[in-house]
């Protein structure tokens, strides 16, 4: 071999290595398993990482919670483990108080006014404070709506009064049942059908597609579509390892990422639909509250109470509510 070819072949080489080097291979995490509306879009994420980044950023998704449970998968990609989430945003309330802001019962209309605000002033405070923990998020999937299920119809405030309501175990939570007058009784979600069936609860909450898929609707006759909370979910990257990238590819996985979230929240609304439409035929009825107003004013003493304890929130709770 002559001289020039030597040191070409030896250049190219060199560059092959330093190329793959530079390569980054990224392990996400995600809970949910296959034909969940989360996993097919964790997946797409993948695939337009890989295309838009011209294989420089590639992405191994591990679905079913193979990594760990939700609080150890989220302390592995604030620390850089795991590069990668799909976080449901409650459980990052307690290390971001920013994301604490979802939780707040009727801060949202309605599932669109969410990511409004999420995409607005609002969420950029509230992504700053989490990108600051080390988890940031890149783009926000739809988790639906919480609505109240119970033997009537629940249109106002008033309609709770007197009743035993399941909520999750949330001072927040338990702080909005008391508000409207019912006697909250937080317990664990596999205890609720059993619950419903004997009495024990009068109504519990939560979306159209696990009221169906755990079978609450069998035991209930009335869901109220009062949406009093919407916690949505996010594709979160460690910071570190994004800031790490040059801006051309963090641009390119932001955008990876902000497409595979309009297929989830597509195959959500879809799924959420039909899921509406299964409880109706098995006999549910179901009642639309054409004003939440009453609901967001009975929780004055609720807002009160948090912003007493989290003053430094107030300007963020007027943010989302500004939001139009």
């Amino acid at each position: 071999m002559t001289f020039t070819k030597s040191f070409f072949a030896t250049a190219t080489a060199v560059a092959f290595i330093a190329t793959s080097a530079s390569a980054e291979n990224w392990r996400a995490w995600n809970i949910h398993n296959d034909g969940h509306p989360n996993t097919a879009a964790m997946d797409k994420f993948a695939e337009l990482v890989d295309a838009a980044t011209d294989g420089e950023v590639t992405v191994d998704v591990f679905h079913g919670g193979v990594l760990g449970s939700q609080p150890d998968a989220l302390e592995q990609v604030r620390i850089g483990a795991i590069e990668v989430g799909n976080f449901n945003l409650g459980p990052i309330g307690p290390m971001v108080k920013e994301a604490n802001l979802v939780s707040l019962p009727f801060i949202f209309k309605d599932v669109p006014h969410m990511f409004r605000v999420l995409d607005g002033d609002a969420g950029e405070v509230v992504s700053a404070a989490m990108g600051e923990a080390g988890v940031l998020p890149l783009a926000w999937f739809d988790a639906g709506a919480r609505s109240f299920y119970s033997q009537k119809p629940i249109n106002t405030p008033a309609d709770v009064e007197g009743l035993k309501i399941r909520v999750m175990n949330n001072d927040l939570y338990t702080s909005m049942i008391s508000a409207m007058g019912g006697n909250p009784s937080p317990m664990a979600f596999s205890e609720v059908q059993q619950a419903l069936k004997t009495g024990v609860v009068d109504g519990a909450e939560n979306n159209f597609p696990s009221f169906k898929n755990v079978g609450h609707y069998e035991v209930t006759t009335n869901y109220s579509l009062s949406e009093h909370l919407i916690i949505p979910e996010c594709i979160c990257v460690n910071t570190a390892k994004f800031n790490a990238l040059s801006p051309e590819l963090q641009a390119a996985v932001r955008g990876a990422a902000e497409e595979a979230a309009l297929v989830q929240r597509e195959l959500w609304a879809v799924g959420s639909e039909q899921a509406r439409k299964d409880v109706e035929a098995a006999g549910i009825t179901v009642n639309e509250i054409a004003d939440k107003g009453p609901f967001q004013s009975a929780m004055d003493s609720v807002y009160a109470d948090y912003l007493a304890a989290n003053p430094d929130m107030k300007a963020l709770v007027e943010m989302a509510q500004a939001t139009e």
